[in-house]
Protein backbone atom coordinates (compact mmCIF):
# COMPACT_ATOMS: atom_id res chain seq x y z
CA UNK A 1 0.00 0.00 0.00
CA UNK A 2 1.73 3.16 -1.19
CA UNK A 3 0.41 6.57 0.61
CA UNK A 4 0.02 9.37 -1.37
CA UNK A 5 2.97 11.55 -1.80
CA UNK A 6 2.54 15.02 0.58
CA UNK A 7 3.00 18.43 -0.84
CA UNK A 8 4.55 21.20 0.79
CA UNK A 9 4.34 24.84 -0.79
CA UNK A 10 6.71 27.13 0.84
CA UNK A 11 7.32 30.53 1.00
CA UNK A 12 3.30 31.99 0.68
CA UNK A 13 3.00 35.35 1.27
CA UNK A 14 -0.22 36.11 0.68
CA UNK A 15 -4.15 34.52 0.67
CA UNK A 16 -4.31 34.01 -3.19
CA UNK A 17 -0.99 31.40 -3.05
CA UNK A 18 -2.07 29.95 -0.32
CA UNK A 19 -5.66 28.80 -1.51
CA UNK A 20 -4.13 27.88 -4.56
CA UNK A 21 -2.54 25.45 -2.13
CA UNK A 22 -5.36 24.31 -0.64
CA UNK A 23 -7.35 23.84 -3.60
CA UNK A 24 -4.29 21.96 -5.28
CA UNK A 25 -4.29 19.39 -2.49
CA UNK A 26 -1.35 20.69 0.02
CA UNK A 27 -0.58 18.74 3.00
CA UNK A 28 1.97 21.49 4.28
CA UNK A 29 2.15 25.78 3.88
CA UNK A 30 5.60 27.35 4.44
CA UNK A 31 5.89 30.58 5.47
CA UNK A 32 9.55 32.51 4.98
CA UNK A 33 11.02 35.04 7.62
CA UNK A 34 14.26 35.65 6.35
CA UNK A 35 14.49 39.08 5.33
CA UNK A 36 16.64 38.40 2.61
CA UNK A 37 14.55 36.32 0.49
CA UNK A 38 11.94 37.84 -1.90
CA UNK A 39 9.06 35.14 0.01
CA UNK A 40 10.05 36.99 3.40
CA UNK A 41 6.66 37.77 4.90
CA UNK A 42 6.10 40.04 7.87
CA UNK A 43 5.11 38.26 11.46
CA UNK A 44 1.67 40.41 11.22
CA UNK A 45 1.31 38.81 7.58
CA UNK A 46 2.02 35.63 8.44
CA UNK A 47 -0.98 35.66 11.36
CA UNK A 48 -2.94 37.02 8.60
CA UNK A 49 -2.41 34.17 6.40
CA UNK A 50 -2.06 31.66 9.08
CA UNK A 51 -5.58 32.16 10.64
CA UNK A 52 -6.48 31.53 6.87
CA UNK A 53 -5.27 27.99 7.09
CA UNK A 54 -7.75 25.17 7.42
CA UNK A 55 -7.19 22.63 10.16
CA UNK A 56 -5.75 19.45 8.79
CA UNK A 57 -2.95 21.47 7.16
CA UNK A 58 0.28 22.38 8.63
CA UNK A 59 1.57 25.40 8.96
CA UNK A 60 5.41 25.74 8.93
CA UNK A 61 7.64 28.37 9.74
CA UNK A 62 10.81 28.70 7.99
CA UNK A 63 13.86 30.52 10.02
CA UNK A 64 17.20 30.81 9.38
CA UNK A 65 19.50 30.75 12.37
CA UNK A 66 16.76 32.93 14.28
CA UNK A 67 17.54 33.67 17.96
CA UNK A 68 15.16 32.95 20.99
CA UNK A 69 13.94 36.48 20.76
CA UNK A 70 12.96 35.94 16.96
CA UNK A 71 11.37 32.49 17.83
CA UNK A 72 9.47 33.70 20.82
CA UNK A 73 7.70 36.95 19.15
CA UNK A 74 7.19 34.72 16.00
CA UNK A 75 5.30 31.65 18.36
CA UNK A 76 3.33 34.24 20.52
CA UNK A 77 2.03 35.65 17.08
CA UNK A 78 1.71 33.33 14.57
CA UNK A 79 0.04 30.16 14.89
CA UNK A 80 2.50 27.64 13.58
CA UNK A 81 2.45 23.95 13.64
CA UNK A 82 6.13 23.28 12.86
CA UNK A 83 9.67 25.23 12.91
CA UNK A 84 11.42 24.16 9.71
CA UNK A 85 15.24 25.25 10.85
CA UNK A 86 17.05 26.34 7.23
CA UNK A 87 20.25 27.78 8.39
CA UNK A 88 23.71 26.43 10.06
CA UNK A 89 21.92 25.20 13.63
CA UNK A 90 23.26 22.44 15.25
CA UNK A 91 22.00 19.49 16.49
CA UNK A 92 22.11 21.22 19.69
CA UNK A 93 20.58 24.18 18.87
CA UNK A 94 18.05 21.96 17.49
CA UNK A 95 17.36 19.99 20.64
CA UNK A 96 17.10 23.33 22.33
CA UNK A 97 13.96 24.97 19.97
CA UNK A 98 12.36 21.52 20.31
CA UNK A 99 12.52 21.77 24.05
CA UNK A 100 11.73 25.36 24.65
CA UNK A 101 8.97 25.86 21.95
CA UNK A 102 7.45 21.97 22.45
CA UNK A 103 6.63 22.24 18.93
CA UNK A 104 8.38 19.67 16.02
CA UNK A 105 11.34 20.81 14.00
CA UNK A 106 12.40 20.24 10.18
CA UNK A 107 15.88 20.43 10.07
CA UNK A 108 17.05 21.46 6.59
CA UNK A 109 20.08 19.78 5.34
CA UNK A 110 22.13 21.14 2.36
CA UNK A 111 23.25 17.62 0.01
CA UNK A 112 25.98 18.53 -3.06
CA UNK A 113 27.96 14.96 -2.76
CA UNK A 114 28.51 12.03 -0.81
CA UNK A 115 30.09 13.72 1.88
CA UNK A 116 26.90 15.58 3.01
CA UNK A 117 25.53 12.39 3.59
CA UNK A 118 26.39 11.63 7.41
CA UNK A 119 24.88 15.47 8.41
CA UNK A 120 21.28 13.93 7.58
CA UNK A 121 21.80 10.96 10.02
CA UNK A 122 23.10 13.20 12.55
CA UNK A 123 20.10 15.49 12.31
CA UNK A 124 17.78 12.43 12.32
CA UNK A 125 18.42 11.83 15.90
CA UNK A 126 17.65 15.25 17.10
CA UNK A 127 15.03 16.64 14.41
CA UNK A 128 11.35 15.64 14.23
CA UNK A 129 11.26 15.56 10.09
CA UNK A 130 14.03 16.48 7.97
CA UNK A 131 14.37 18.49 4.53
CA UNK A 132 16.69 16.97 2.20
CA UNK A 133 17.96 20.34 0.33
CA UNK A 134 20.28 21.00 -2.48
CA UNK A 135 23.19 22.93 -1.09
CA UNK A 136 23.36 26.68 -2.13
CA UNK A 137 26.06 27.54 -4.48
CA UNK A 138 28.77 29.05 -2.48
CA UNK A 139 28.33 32.67 -3.29
CA UNK A 140 24.56 32.41 -2.88
CA UNK A 141 22.19 34.77 -0.75
CA UNK A 142 19.92 32.68 0.05
CA UNK A 143 19.37 29.05 1.86
CA UNK A 144 17.04 27.87 -0.01
CA UNK A 145 14.54 28.74 -2.85
CA UNK A 146 17.26 28.72 -5.05
CA UNK A 147 16.14 26.34 -8.18
CA UNK A 148 18.99 24.25 -7.93
CA UNK A 149 18.54 20.58 -7.78
CA UNK A 150 21.18 17.97 -6.89
CA UNK A 151 21.87 14.65 -7.82
CA UNK A 152 18.63 12.64 -6.83
CA UNK A 153 20.90 8.70 -7.02
CA UNK A 154 23.02 10.13 -3.82
CA UNK A 155 19.64 9.34 -1.24
CA UNK A 156 18.22 6.84 -3.90
CA UNK A 157 16.71 3.91 -1.33
CA UNK A 158 18.67 5.42 1.86
CA UNK A 159 16.13 6.01 5.10
CA UNK A 160 15.77 7.62 8.19
CA UNK A 161 14.31 6.95 11.32
CA UNK A 162 12.12 10.17 11.34
CA UNK A 163 10.00 11.60 8.11
CA UNK A 164 11.70 13.44 5.02
CA UNK A 165 11.28 15.61 2.46
CA UNK A 166 12.81 16.40 -0.71
CA UNK A 167 13.22 19.75 -1.70
CA UNK A 168 15.63 21.51 -4.09
CA UNK A 169 15.05 22.15 -8.10
CA UNK A 170 11.57 20.50 -7.77
CA UNK A 171 9.16 21.66 -10.56
CA UNK A 172 5.57 20.59 -12.00
CA UNK A 173 7.90 18.92 -15.06
CA UNK A 174 10.37 16.50 -12.74
CA UNK A 175 9.04 15.89 -9.65
CA UNK A 176 7.53 13.20 -10.48
CA UNK A 177 10.89 11.58 -11.63
CA UNK A 178 12.84 13.00 -8.45
CA UNK A 179 9.69 10.74 -6.43
CA UNK A 180 10.46 7.95 -8.63
CA UNK A 181 14.20 7.88 -8.50
CA UNK A 182 14.48 9.10 -3.97
CA UNK A 183 11.06 7.49 -3.18
CA UNK A 184 10.79 10.27 -1.26
CA UNK A 185 6.78 10.38 0.80
CA UNK A 186 7.09 14.28 1.19
CA UNK A 187 7.82 16.97 -1.57
CA UNK A 188 8.98 20.91 -1.25
CA UNK A 189 8.83 23.26 -3.36
CA UNK A 190 8.84 27.09 -3.71
CA UNK A 191 10.70 28.24 -6.96
CA UNK A 192 9.39 25.95 -8.82
CA UNK A 193 5.92 26.93 -8.64
CA UNK A 194 6.43 30.98 -8.92
CA UNK A 195 5.86 33.21 -12.15
CA UNK A 196 8.76 35.41 -10.97
CA UNK A 197 10.52 35.55 -8.01
CA UNK A 198 8.28 35.27 -4.70
CA UNK A 199 5.51 35.48 -6.88
CA UNK A 200 3.33 31.97 -6.56
CA UNK A 201 1.35 30.70 -9.93
CA UNK A 202 -2.17 29.03 -8.95
CA UNK A 203 -1.75 26.73 -12.08
CA UNK A 204 1.81 25.68 -11.46
CA UNK A 205 0.77 24.98 -8.20
CA UNK A 206 -1.56 22.76 -9.67
CA UNK A 207 0.20 20.76 -12.06
CA UNK A 208 2.97 20.40 -9.35
CA UNK A 209 0.73 19.00 -6.69
CA UNK A 210 -1.05 16.46 -9.31
CA UNK A 211 2.40 15.64 -11.32
CA UNK A 212 3.22 14.26 -7.43
CA UNK A 213 0.05 12.64 -6.15
CA UNK A 214 0.50 11.02 -10.00
CA UNK A 215 3.49 10.00 -8.84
Amino acid sequence: MTHPVRVKICGLRDTAALNAAIEAGAAYVGLVFFPKSPRNVTLEEAAQIAQAVPVGVAKVALVVDADDDFLDALTAQVPVDMLQLHGHETPERVTEIRTRYGLPVMKAVGVADASDLPALDDYSRVADQILVDAKPPKDATLPGGNGLSFDWRLIAGRRWPVPWMLAGGLTPDNVAEAIALTGAQQVDVSSGVESAAGVKDAAKIAAFCAAASAA
